[in-house]
């Protein structure tokens, strides 16, 4: 991780500790395996959100059955939800190290949480 010290620009007073700044990126590896599991776990319910509104168009232009409104929007809104609890269970359950993890990652999302909170502490120089 490369560290780098900056100090506030259009400050008169020079006995202001500089500030550290921290630059780290997402490898490639992590991203990637991030990526597959949102679009898996968002993927998937907003599809059938969406696929909600057609079939209950559906069912009802062929005179199939009667869908009242409120079981269409109510079904969507569930899948819709779930899709947004699967955004943020695909980036917390694929594991952030080198090894790929297991198939569902329950395993890694309280490390990655605890990393998660780490990265918004504050960043403190006088500690070193």
């Amino acid at each position: 991780m490369t560290e780098k010290y900056t100090k506030k620009k259009n400050v008169s007073s020079s006995n202001i500790a500089p500030k550290r700044v921290r630059k780290s990126s997402i490898p490639k590896e992590v991203a990637n395996r991030m990526a597959r599991r949102i679009a898996f776990t968002t993927g998937i319910p907003t599809f059938l959100g969406m696929g909600v509104f057609i079939l209950s168009y559906w069912l009802i232009i062929k005179g199939i059955t009667d869908v009242p409104p409120s079981i269409t929007l109510t079904s969507s809104a569930i899948f819709f939800l779930t899709g947004l609890f699967g955004l943020s269970y695909g980036i917390l359950s694929a594991s952030w190290e080198e090894a790929s993890g297991s198939l569902l990652g329950f395993e890694n999302i309280r490390p990655n949480i605890k990393k998660m909170r780490s990265a918004f502490k504050p960043v403190n120089p006088s500690n070193e």
